[in-house]
Parts: C-alpha cells; sequence; structure tokens
C-alpha cells in the first residue's frame, strides 16, 4: 500500500512539475525573442499561446478574436505552420521599445510588429500591425524633411 502511496504521489510531482514549465514558456528572453515567440505561435494556429506574448488590451483582444475566426484552407495552416520567421530589420527606438520588420516564407509579405518593455517582461503590442505608419520607420534625407 505504501508502495502505491508513494509511486502516486511521485506521479502527482511529476505531472505538477511539468504543468509549471508550460506556464515559463510565456515569457520572452528580450525584445526579438518576444516577437519571435508571437509569431511562431500564430502561425502555428496556436493564438491562445500567441495572446501570453501580447500586451493584453480591449483592441488588440478584439483583433486577436477577428484573427481566430478566419478560416483557412488545410493547405494554408500546414504552409504557416510549417513557415520559417524571416527577420527583415530591428529598430530598437529606445530601452524599451523595438519596432521588427518580418515576413513568413509561406506568405512573403513583409509586416510588421513592436515589442515593448511593460513591467521588466517583453511583450507585443498586437496593434502596432495594424495602427503603424510604415513610413515611419524609414530614414528619409533631410532635403525630403524640410
Amino acid at each position: 500500500m505504501k508502495k502505491i502511496f508513494y509511486l502516486s504521489s511521485f506521479l502527482l510531482f511529476c505531472f505538477t512539475a511539468c504543468k509549471d514549465g508550460d506556464k515559463q514558456t510565456s515569457v520572452s528572453e528580450n525584445d526579438v525573442d518576444a516577437v519571435r515567440n508571437f509569431i511562431q505561435a500564430a502561425l502555428e494556429g496556436n493564438y491562445e499561446k500567441a495572446e501570453t506574448f501580447m500586451i493584453h488590451d480591449s483592441v488588440s483582444m478584439d483583433r486577436m478574436n477577428n484573427i481566430k475566426r478566419v478560416n483557412l484552407s488545410a493547405e494554408e495552416k500546414k504552409g504557416l505552420a510549417a513557415a520559417s520567421i524571416i527577420v527583415h530589420s530591428i529598430t530598437r527606438v529606445n530601452d524599451s521599445a523595438t519596432v521588427v520588420i518580418y515576413s513568413n516564407s509561406f506568405k512573403k509579405n513583409q509586416d510588421t510588429l513592436r515589442a515593448l518593455r511593460v513591467n521588466g517582461n517583453w511583450l507585443v503590442d498586437f496593434n502596432y500591425l495594424f495602427d503603424h505608419d510604415k513610413d515611419t520607420l524609414i530614414n528619409k534625407p533631410d532635403s525630403l524633411s524640410r
């Protein structure tokens, strides 16, 4: 009887340890890691995981819910899940904000995300994908800005 108790206690401990390890995957080491984790989860269609890497505000959550409702074909889902992330540029705006222009090997369309440091953690500002002005990322010569 004691053997069964010890065995079940050990299995319960292992199960709990594995569950705690899953929670730690939602923390990114740095700005680019946050963007990469967010994109990878979204490409895989794991939107709940992607949400763990983004800032939670009502507009972002509404936009993510709209993305979840998009019906992709089986071919598109498979292609996106197998796609590689291609980083075209990384612009560190300051110590708390980074803009990343990226695409994926399946769709090949460039998009832009911003990572922000919030309470010491790097999170993706999903709204930036929709709200940014692409021209603000291009350094214009002084003659054009006059």
